[in-house]
């Protein structure tokens, strides 16, 4: 028997390296399946909320009523959300000052169609986390409602998210929302027109100031010689502190465009 037992020393180590690899080819195939199996999850997830909403019967998420539809809220619970019919300026809000009754700033004027109760809630979380997509296209008359002084607008625009946070939501829920508002007003929608040009942090996390200086400069126009001298529709779901309006209507300013923004609700 030679020396390092049944195997020689360099059979052995040979061995071993072999088995090393092995391992670590095993690892990185583990991890690749893992990122796989993740994508197919998110993927199911997506595609199996609305298919759901089809084969299970529905309740109204505030009083529980049966739905006959693909809704969150039943047709008495939507029509108790508080609405408004005032423009709020973008531009006061982000800036710590009174948005209702601003006429400085004409190209900073927000209509939102909703304030944001506990029942707008439940859909905004709905469309924007829960992957009911389907429930979009229900929102285009009550965005209307809000902008149906708009219809002679010349294109619908949207807030789009970073690449990043698209690919790991799989849909922009402002996008749906601006295609709704679209196709209800007859207005064209032309998708991508803005584009964030670097992340920023989730507003969430952020107070009001810290909130617009995150935002600054986020914006830029893909096609800006398509909307110069025109009148834009910016759809976003929620206006809260005013920042993410306040710099896409910005953007849109700077390339000689005239911006109006319609939201489905205001966050107070």
């Amino acid at each position: 028997m030679g020396e390092g037992g049944p195997l020689g020393p360099r059979e052995s180590f040979g061995s071993m390296g072999a088995l090393r690899s092995l391992a670590e080819f095993g690892s990185r195939a583990s991890r690749a399946s893992q990122a796989s199996l993740a994508a197919v999850r998110s993927l199911a997830r997506r595609a199996g909320s609305d298919a759901l909403d089809a084969l299970l019967p529905q309740q109204c998420g505030a009083c529980a009523r049966a739905l006959a539809g693909s809704g969150v809220l039943c047709p008495r619970c939507m029509e108790a959300i508080p609405t408004l019919s005032v423009g709020v300026c973008a531009r006061c809000l982000a800036g710590g000052g009174e948005p209702v009754g601003c006429l400085a700033h004409p190209d900073y004027t927000v209509w939102p169609a909703w304030i944001y109760d506990p029942r707008a809630e439940l859909v905004v979380h709905a469309l924007k986390f829960g992957g009911r997509q389907v429930i979009a296209r229900e929102l285009g008359p009550v965005l209307a409602r809000a902008a149906g002084h708009l219809a002679s607008a010349d294109l619908v625009s949207e807030i789009p998210l970073h690449r990043a946070r698209q690919r790991e939501r799989g849909y922009n829920q402002a996008a749906l929302l601006a295609e709704a508002l679209s196709r209800t007003l007859g207005v064209p929608r032309l998708p991508g027109l803005l584009e964030r040009s670097r992340a920023t942090l989730a507003q969430a996390r952020l107070g009001g100031l810290a909130r617009r200086d995150n935002l600054r400069g986020a914006f830029q126009l893909t096609r800006p010689e398509w909307v110069r001298g025109r009148r834009i529709i910016v759809v976003d779901d929620v206006i809260t502190s005013g920042a993410t309006l306040e710099a896409a209507m910005t953007a849109f300013q700077e390339v000689g465009a005239h911006p109006v923004a319609v939201t489905l609700a205001w966050a107070q």
